[in-house]
């Protein structure tokens, strides 16, 4: 005891680094334990096989959480857009589930600095976690989680763009599907580079690392990055994401064909189709609508696809034409007009549009004729989308201040609050085709209006009710998942994830 407590009031007090050295290690120029030496009962060690390209790093430490950290780093000092890939095999079973290892980028060498991380943890569980300040406290909202079962080798990417980190996983050791991403400023340069940490301050841990990669991709321009699109799917019940596509181009809003065969999603003015188990887009003859936006959608037998373009004079309208393609049939002679929901029926067509300006929800006859208002408070409504019955219709509204998911019924009575937490603003609500959830998009609170390229969450409420939970975290916004975009069988939503790249 009292030496536990001498490292406490001597060595944990004045926050002193163990270990810290300059020697470089195959692609690293700095390797050594960060943290108190307290909180290091072992000091770690690390060697390098240049003809397996392979790392392997013993490391005690008790943890790489809450206000510090303690593990042993190989490390760069390094400036722009990085990306990052290793496979990792934990050495034996291990005393402690929790053990880590994985890519880190850091500020500094403190054991307090602000970081992010991609982690695997020695139980399947592969997380993307950081600290935003000095010194201040990780917690639960602050990570990106998948596990995993079953694998010896864990393949993990973590790229970093701008502000931007994404991590990724790959199943097979090749294809890559992301797990999530976040934003986090750490201004250049920064420490980025291999850790490990054992979880345990008396037991030290191994992990190997092979395949590495460390891709120093320099400091880009904002002006000069490019957009990557990616089309992915997920499950609502694990979590698990499927890239369906991805293109550095920008492209929006994936629909699900009734059949569960193909997504159809817009980019760039026109309309595309592509298989939902992967393959090539396949551009959709849609007659003179060659400007369309974000907000199109299926009719409910999919025979029939509606739009909204800015063909004619700049301005939204609604069209209706054959899923097979061909001339669109102009529903909606007022403008601007933004599609969002077809009754299950078949005849009537929901959407928000902007009149004497003020943006409300509003229905139409399928085959045209006059529309009905049916939201009249003073904000913004947006988003409308029956229930699967055609009982209500789901929107969302800011009229008491912040934008949350509402509910009425489909003749626009008994307008009620459905999502009420103050952290998020919430929109597009897309009910599931069985009735049982409902899927939308939530910005931080302090957004406005519904931007791209911005930290996002989809979230997943049971309409049974309850408390909304975290599907995925991405970015995103506009374009991600405007309009409904579940499958059939109710067990996967589609979605678009965005990154700003280096040009080529």
């Amino acid at each position: 005891m009292a030496r536990v407590i001498l490292c406490f009031t001597v060595v944990c007090f004045f926050a002193v680094f163990c270990n810290i050295s300059s020697g470089a290690i195959g692609l690293f120029e700095g390797q050594g334990d960060v943290g108190d030496a307290c909180d290091i009962g072992i000091p770690g060690s690390a060697s390098f096989d240049a003809a397996k390209n392979e790392y392997k790093i013993t490391a005690s430490g008790y943890n790489i959480w809450f206000n510090r950290d303690a593990f042993y780093f190989l490390y760069n000092r390094l400036e722009g857009d990085l990306v990052m890939v290793a496979d990792i095999n934990f050495v034996g079973k291990g005393k402690v589930a929790h053990r880590k290892a994985g890519w880190i980028v850091r500020q500094t060498l403190d054991k307090d600095s602000p970081f992010i991380g991609a982690i695997v943890h020695g139980d399947g569980l592969i997380a993307l976690q950081w600290r935003p300040v000095k010194g201040g406290q990780m917690s639960d909202d602050l990570e990106i989680l998948r596990t995993v079962k079953g694998f010896t080798t864990i393949t993990i990417m973590l790229e970093r763009h701008a502000d931007t980190y994404t991590l990724s996983f790959a199943p097979d050791g090749k294809t890559f599907e992301v797990i999530g991403a976040a934003s986090l400023v750490l201004p250049d340069p920064v420490y980025a580079g291999l850790a490990v940490c054992s979880h345990d301050v008396d037991t030290a841990e191994t992990a190997v690392f092979t395949n590495v990669k460390l891709e120093k991709q320099g400091v880009v321009n904002m002006k000069e990055r490019v957009p990557e699109s990616t089309l992915e799917t997920i499950s609502v019940e694990n979590g698990e994401r499927k890239i369906v596509y991805r293109a550095r181009q920008h492209f929006e809003a994936p629909n699900w064909t009734p059949d569960g065969k193909t997504l159809v999603f817009n980019s760039n003015g026109l309309i595309y189709t592509i298989p939902a188990e992967g393959g090539l887009p396949q551009l959709l003859d849609t007659g003179e609508a060659k400007k369309c936006n974000n907000d199109h959608g299926l009719s409910p037998d999919g025979k029939f696809l509606a739009v909204s373009s800015e063909h004619h004079d700049g301005k939204s309208r609604i069209y209706v034409l054959p899923i097979t393609g061909g001339a669109a049939r102009l529903v909606t002679p007022k403008a601007p007009s933004y599609w969002h929901g077809w009754s299950p029926d078949g005849k009537t067509l929901a959407y928000c549009a902007q009149r004497d300006n003020e943006f409300d929800i509003y229905t139409i006859p399928v085959d045209g004729g006059e529309e009905t208002r049916l939201t009249n408070t003073p904000g913004k409504d947006d988003g409308s989308e029956y229930s699967p019955d055609g009982k209500y219709i789901f929107f969302n509204s800011d009229r008491t201040g912040l934008m949350k998911i509402w509910r009425m019924n489909a003749d626009g009575s008994d307008q009620q609050q459905v999502t009420t937490d103050k952290d998020y603003a919430d929109w597009f609500a897309h009910p599931s085709p069985d009735g049982k959830w409902l899927v939308f998009v939530s910005y931080d609170k302090s957004v406005k209006d519904h931007p791209q390229n911005k930290d996002v969450v989809l979230r997943l409420l049971p309409m049974s009710g309850g408390k909304p939970k975290v599907l995925a975290n991405l970015f995103g916004g506009q374009g991600t998942i405007n309009v409904p975009s579940w499958s059939p069988d109710s067990k996967r939503v589609a979605f678009v994830s965005y990154q700003l790249l280096p040009p080529k």
